[in-house]
């Protein structure tokens, strides 16, 4: 090599030289990294952790040789004169080309011969290329478990706040005890173990599995809410005891119209079929009372359950009671337009000047007759408006066509 061509492969080298320390650097202080040395880690995740730090600290060995040799060139170079001899150029060319990188650790002995070199050397691009791989292999493992962590140790921390939450709550429910609360804790705490010692074990398909840590903090979640629910009703059991019975009150009074109604309907409403409505109201009191046994015992888990079935049943009862109320109210609607109808026809007929028509009349009378006799047949009334209807619109027709 030339002098120039060794100067312009020294600043070379010392570009390289800098990206690759600064590329130590910052693995050294790479988040994942210092996590990595500082836990305790088990399974695969400590193996690839323990080949990754072989490999740092070869990395570490190679970029030191590879230093030495780097700064020997530099030496050599700051020694050459303006007429550099050859020896110097060789020897220069040597360090920066040939094999001149001792590398760490002698040669394995299967891989020696008998008279060869105890210790192997590279050229520069050679150990360059060796500590590329290291790196990247070593970076990958730091990198993976990083990823892992960032993802599982919030929501595991998430999840075991919660849990936390839900036991604090049992413990102030006293009597309470709750084999799910328990069964999840010890699901939690071995997922957390595995979580912070082999994080790597959870990743699939190159990415952090949180199926299952999702799994626990929705059950935690409910079963919190469900306790918490537990409390307030413990808490505030005379105003929502108060609440049920005013629910249970509007049962009882929509039960109690929807039977008169139908009563009435029977009575004024010819061949109606209508079916009783179901008088839950008197049930649904006797479940409310039998909650305060409930609470006198602290069966507070029950009490909550029970006082939850009786609020949806009453919820049932009202809108069924309802709809049988909205059943025989529809046929004494259905008498109520009739006869509405029926009159307005009279006044359009009127209106008309078909007062003292003979057909118009008879027609009014049957359909009124048919409207204002109890019981009313619907049916019937329904066709003979519709006739004195017919009858209206074709005297209309005849009038406009003279």
């Amino acid at each position: 090599m030339s002098r120039e061509g060794i100067d312009h492969a020294l600043e070379g080298l010392r570009d390289e030289k800098d990206r690759i320390a600064a590329a130590l650097l910052a693995l050294d202080g790479h988040e994942g990294y210092r996590l990595l040395k500082g836990a305790r880690l088990a399974g695969g995740t400590w193996r690839q952790w323990n080949e990754a730090q072989e490999r740092i600290a070869l990395l570490w060995r190679l970029f030191d040789s590879y230093n030495q040799t780097l700064d020997a060139a530099e030496v050599r170079r700051e020694r050459l004169g303006r007429r550099p001899d050859h020896e110097s150029l060789a020897e220069l060319t040597r360090l920066l080309s040939g094999p001149s990188v001792e590398l760490p650790g002698e040669i394995p002995l299967e891989k020696r011969s008998l008279l060869g070199p105890v210790r192997e050397r590279l050229t520069l691009d050679e150990t360059v290329a060796m500590m590329a791989a290291a790196y990247d292999k070593a970076a990958d493992v730091v990198a993976a478990a990083d990823a892992a962590w960032e993802a599982l140790l919030v929501p595991l921390e998430e999840a075991e706040e919660s849990w936390r939450e839900t036991a604090r709550l049992v413990q102030e429910l006293e009597d309470v005890r709750h084999a799910e609360l328990d069964r999840l804790g010890r699901e939690l705490t071995a997922l957390g173990q595995l979580v912070r010692t082999d994080p790597l074990s959870l990743v699939r398909g190159g990415a952090p599995d949180t199926a299952r840590l999702d799994e626990l903090r929705t059950a935690l979640r409910v079963l919190r809410d469900g306790l918490a629910d537990v409390a307030r009703i413990r808490d505030g059991y005379d105003a929502h005891i108060a609440r049920l019975g005013e629910s249970i009150a509007a049962v009882e009074a929509a039960e109690r119209e929807a039977g008169k109604v139908r009563t009435t309907v029977l009575v004024k409403i010819e061949n109606a079929v209508l079916p009783e409505s179901p008088a839950q109201a008197d049930g649904l009191r006797r479940r409310l009372a039998a909650l305060a046994g409930l609470r006198a015992e602290c069966r507070w888990l029950d009490l909550a359950e029970r006082a939850a079935e009786l609020e949806l049943a009453a919820v049932t009862a009202l809108e069924q009671a309802r709809d049988h109320l909205r059943l025989s109210s529809g046929l004494l609607d259905r008498r109520g337009e009739l006869r509405g109808r029926v009159e307005a026809y009279r006044a359009k007929a009127a209106r008309l000047g078909f007062a003292e028509d003979e057909l118009l009349t008879r027609l009014y009378g049957e359909a009124r007759e048919l409207l204002w006799t109890a019981p009313c047949d619907l049916r019937r009334a329904t066709a003979a408006v519709a006739e004195y209807q017919r009858a209206i619109r074709a005297c209309e027709s005849e009038t406009r066509r003279a």
